[in-house]
């Protein structure tokens, strides 16, 4: 194999407009192409410089990167700073004091606002808990929390005391728990009673419980609970203690503590296609830098911008959209309790008009849960909202096909907002391959250019470069400040992981499939590696399939995966979300029959389904993710064994075990 087979080709381009060049931060491709001149330049320079421009350093770095421990390079290893303090103390020194850090709106919609200034004396009384309970430096802490100002003010006051956090999405299990305090040796646990999700009241605090009652867990000696809904909760004598009487009497005031560039910011910890989940370990330095760059490159963002990313603080998202970046640029942001879907669909709508929302940072999953809700409930439509305070839309995920771009281009954005479809993943810390709002021209579907610095490259499974127009395997070939620095406590995973020797152990595996345009260079995302089927010899990307099918105007949404086949090596099988209602098994046959030629049309017999299957939904954990282990069982025809707890959806499994 010295390629992944690419049959899609994208025409439509749309050139940044004038008034957007003309106030952007980084202004026309000129800028951008400069900007990528100097790192190829001086790369360890370019870096150092923006490091110094950016971040506020105690003490100074003499050294920019170091290789001498190659693939476990280290960024501004003797320069000392905190992560808190740049993104509180220095804007209050700055005079930003009095300005709103958060606004925070509730599941129920209720509104309230924080300021930069009180958000410190939080983060510093919280802070000061933490240190009571004999928390220390270099100590991990798990955060397992709702979305939440609390669950922000937990994550800055590890950061503030050099604690090492692991957030666990609150949508996880107890045995999810349970394998992470085990994994990062935890000495506490942060959490709430309940969290609110879609007018409900879902607990929390019993996973705690019941994930330390697995054993494995005697790391653990203090839990603290935060009070969310005042709902039923068992408090252990001696461990258990309310963040109320945590933070009574606390002072306001916690000297941060200064730590090497290099000193462990957090764990985030994602699961593998196989085995146990990865404890992704990430610097405060290196970490730091990428997310402030982000924000003032990729968003653009300007001292009056309301910024609203909508992703959960249990996701790398939520730490460098929610958590740190936004903060770091002495911003105003939104943190969401609620779902896109409750009480209706004009949620989020709703939300930007009644915040006057400047950039809106969503995932195409719920761009596409929303298209459809569009069509069934029209009131519901963007149309009916005022959302003229837009000016930068984005992408964040997995790969946005085509019509969910151009849905959202010209119904969210009205036809004059950027869409900037951000390329990046857990461990890469911060953006990889984006456009420049004020710089790249667009073209839907694609990530378009890798980000100044960014070293990106497509090669084939023996690291050679592939040419324009073919796919291959995603590397970046130099290293850079927000890369993972380690698997907590598994560097050979790390190393084979992430710089196998099949590619020369010296490129970083990103683990997805793309190829880049003949002419204009652009990425295209084709999916996970492993999410790549080889029909007949040859071998299809399922990104580019479920773009087919969802470029149907009768389709929602697509979901494809592969099963064993005697005839092809490996059959298509897609799981389909119809704009209309789920059809009976008449209609199943007669639309089914209709897609696969759609498909046909599009991409070639070849890529054809063999089986399609219809739902209402398609199995998604509460964070909007589709789960593709499950649908690939489902296509085998296997009986599902795994844990199905975090499935916001379960009965969706049943509807599709059948075949149109």
């Amino acid at each position: 194999m010295s390629s992944i087979e690419s049959n899609v080709t994208e025409t439509r381009v749309f050139p940044p407009a004038d008034a957007v060049v003309k106030k952007a931060t980084i202004s026309g491709m000129a800028a951008y192409e400069a900007l990528c001149k100097e790192a190829d330049q001086d790369y360890a320079g370019f870096w150092a410089r923006l490091a110094r421009e950016h971040v506020s350093w105690k003490q100074p770095f003499t050294k920019s990167l170091d290789e001498s421990k190659a693939p476990f390079y280290e960024w501004f290893a003797d320069g000392k700073l905190n992560v808190s303090y740049n993104c509180l103390d220095r804007n209050i020194e700055a005079g930003l004091g009095d300005k709103v850090a958060i606004i925070f709106e509730a599941d129920g919609g209720q509104v309230s606002k924080i300021t930069y200034k009180e958000l410190l004396v939080r983060v510093a009384r919280f802070a000061n808990a933490l240190k009571a309970q004999g928390i220390k430096k270099g100590d991990r802490v798990l955060i397992y929390m709702p979305m939440s100002v609390e669950g922000v003010v937990a994550m800055q006051a590890c950061a503030r005391i050099g604690a090492i956090h692991s957030v666990v999405f609150g949508g996880f299990s107890a045995k999810s728990v349970q394998e992470r305090i085990q994994d990062a040796g935890a000495v506490a646990v942060i959490t709430s009673d309940e969290q609110c999700r879609g007018g409900k009241n879902i607990p929390l605090k019993p996973a705690v419980d019941d994930g330390i009652a697995m054993g494995g867990c005697e790391s653990i000696k203090t839990v603290i609970v935060f009070k969310r809904t005042g709902g039923p909760c068992n408090m252990v004598a001696g461990r258990d203690i309310w963040w109320e009487d945590a933070t009574a009497g606390q002072s306001d005031v916690c000297e941060p503590e200064w730590v090497g560039a290099e000193h462990p910011l957090f764990l985030l910890y994602t699961s593998g296609s196989t085995g146990k989940p990865k404890g992704v370990q990430h610097s405060s330095g290196g970490y730091l830098l990428h997310a402030i760059l982000t924000m003032k490159w990729t968003f653009d963002i300007k001292p009056d911008d309301v910024f609203w990313c909508t992703a959960d603080i249990g996701w790398v998202t939520g730490h460098t959209y929610i958590t740190y970046g936004p903060l770091a640029c002495g911003a105003t942001e939104i943190v969401f309790e609620g779902v896109p879907t409750y009480p209706d669909a004009g949620r989020f709508w709703k939300t930007i008009e009644k915040h006057k929302v400047n950039i809106f940072y969503t995932a195409p999953t719920a761009i596409r849960s929303l298209i459809k809700a569009g069509e069934n409930a029209p009131t519901t439509h963007p149309k009916n909202f005022d959302l003229s305070s837009l000016r930068i839309l984005g992408s964040v995920g997995e790969p946005i096909n085509p019509e969910a771009w151009m849905w959202y281009y010209n119904n969210v954005g009205g036809a004059r907002c950027p869409i900037v479809d951000t390329f990046w993943q857990t461990e890469t810390g911060g953006h990889m391959i984006t456009p420049l709002p004020g710089a790249t021209p667009l073209v839907p579907g694609s990530c378009t250019l890798p980000f100044p610095g960014i070293a990106a490259a497509i090669v084939d499974e023996t690291g050679n470069d592939v040419e324009w127009g073919k796919g291959g395997f995603l590397v970046v070939k130099k290293p850079w400040p927000a890369m993972i620095r380690t698997i907590y406590g598994d560097p050979e995973r790390y190393k084979k992981s992430y710089f196998p020797v099949d590619f020369g152990g010296n490129l970083y595996l990103a683990g997805d499939g793309a190829m880049r345009d003949a002419k204009t260079g652009y990425f295209t995302i084709m999916g996970r590696i492993d999410d790549v089927l080889n029909v007949s010899g040859h071998r299809m990307g399922t990104m580019e399939i479920e773009s087919a099918l969802v470029s149907n105007p009768l389709v929602a949404e697509a979901a494809v995966v592969g099963r064993p086949d005697d005839l092809t090596g490996e059959a298509i099988c897609a799981f389909v979300v119809l704009k209309q209602a789920r059809p009976t098994a008449e209609e199943a046959k007669k639309i089914a029959n209709e897609l696969r030629n759609w498909v046909g049309k599009e991409i070639g017999p070849i890529a054809k389904p063999k089986d399609i299957r219809f739902g209402e939904n398609l199995p998604k954990t509460r964070s909007g993710k589709i789960m593709r282990r499950l649908l690939r069982s489902l296509a085998k025809g296997e009986e599902i064994t795994q844990d199905v707890s975090t499935l916001e959806n379960p009965g969706i499994l049943d509807q599709l075990k059948q075949n149109a």
